[in-house]
C-alpha cells in the first residue's frame, strides 16, 4: 500500500491511497488489500487533521468505473481535507432530497439482496 499526494490536488493535502496489488474496479480489489487501503485511510485522514493544514473535515471518495469519474484505470481512494470555504461541492441532481416511497426502497433493496449471491 503506498500512500501519496495527488498532482491535481482539490485542496492543499488531497492524497491518494494505492493498493500496490493491480487492481482497476473496487470489487476487483482482494480482501487483504481492501482492508489495508482502509486502515491506510484512516490513518492519513487522521495526520490531515494533526498536520497543521487547514482539515476541519475530510472527504473520503472512491471513483469506481468511468461513469463515475474514474480516470486512472487503478483502485485507488482520494483523501481530500476539507475546510470552511475551500470551494469544493457536490451538485446533486434535480430531484435530489425529495423522499422515495416506500415501495421503491423496497424494490431497490430487493435488487440488491438478489445480487449479492
Amino acid at each position: 500500500m503506498v500512500a501519496f499526494m495527488d498532482i491535481q490536488p482539490i485542496t492543499r493535502g488531497h492524497l491518494l491511497v494505492v493498493p500496490r496489488q493491480h487492481a482497476v474496479l473496487l470489487h476487483e480489489v482482494d480482501a487483504l488489500s481492501s482492508t489495508q487501503a482502509w486502515q491506510v485511510v484512516t490513518r492519513m485522514a487522521e495526520a490531515l487533521r494533526r498536520s497543521g493544514l487547514p482539515c476541519e473535515g475530510v472527504n473520503v471518495f472512491v471513483a469506481d468505473g468511468e461513469v463515475a469519474f474514474q480516470d486512472v484505470p487503478h483502485f485507488h481512494v482520494h483523501v481530500i481535507p476539507r475546510f470552511t470555504g475551500d470551494g469544493f461541492s457536490l451538485e446533486f441532481p434535480p430531484g435530489y432530497g425529495q423522499p422515495v416511497g416506500r415501495p421503491e426502497l423496497e424494490a431497490v433493496a430487493s435488487a440488491i439482496r438478489g445480487a449479492t449471491g
